[in-house]
């Protein structure tokens, strides 16, 4: 091989490596955290941990009143375990304030 294909060879290695590297380089910004409004409670997601799936708010809450009842509950086996505990004032519902306020007293 001579000396002007080597550098050529080089060049080309260098710059498909580099080019290779970037996605390895590059990290992904983690989304804040922030709680929903009660307006958009319907665009608030459920944790994987507690929907199982990563369900969002508005398909666990089937029947779309804002709150997720026992029944709806029952579909998603992680909610459905921490239910009780989340529906602070045992209504029989969780509201997403409920549900917000579970999460972070778990996060404690």
């Amino acid at each position: 091989m001579k000396f002007r294909n080597r550098n050529t060879l080089f060049a080309l290695i260098a710059a498909a490596a580099a080019t290779l590297s970037l996605p390895a380089m590059a990290q992904q910004q983690a989304q804040p955290a922030a709680p929903p409004e009660a307006a958009g409670a319907a665009q608030a997601a459920v944790p994987a941990a507690a929907a199982g799936s990563g369900q969002s708010w508005a398909s666990v809450d089937t029947d779309s009143d804002g709150a997720i009842s026992t029944s709806e509950a029952q579909a998603h086996a992680g909610l459905a375990q921490v239910f009780e505990q989340a529906d602070s004032n045992h209504d029989g519902k969780l509201t997403p304030d409920e549900y917000r306020q579970y999460v972070a007293s778990q996060q404690k």
